[in-house]
């Protein structure tokens, strides 16, 4: 497996770790449908939460959540409507990003919630 996809899985991994220790309740992970792919589904009380995670080393030179491109969040909104009449929930959704900058001192972990408002 490439660096970067090891990199990515640790990622996501550490990303599941910090949801579940805020309370989070993880439904789903790497759903795909068709091109889309959403990395965690998780539920927050009221929202099933659609969560990006981007994860970096040091040394990126703009804020992570910013690689979030336009065709990206189309496909998130895309996989999320069908799971949603797929699974038939009855809950609003929301779309999160986390970020996990994987630093020498250890890894930082951000998180942007309705993430979409925010660009």
């Amino acid at each position: 497996m490439a660096i970067h996809n090891d990199l990515g899985k640790a990622g996501e991994l550490l990303a599941k770790e910090y949801l579940v220790a805020k309370g989070y309740k993880i439904v789903e992970t790497n759903f795909r449908v068709k091109r889309a792919e959403i990395d965690i589904i998780a539920i927050d009380h009221l929202y099933l939460v659609v969560v990006e995670v981007k994860t970096r080393s040091e040394g990126y030179l703009i804020p992570i959540a910013q690689t979030v491109s336009d065709l990206k969040i189309h496909l998130l909104i895309r996989a999320a409507n069908y799971y949603v009449q797929r699974y038939q929930i009855q809950k609003e959704v929301r779309f999160d990003i986390v970020t996990v900058s994987i630093l020498n001192s250890g890894p930082k972990i951000e998180h942007l919630i309705d993430a979409f408002y925010h660009f």
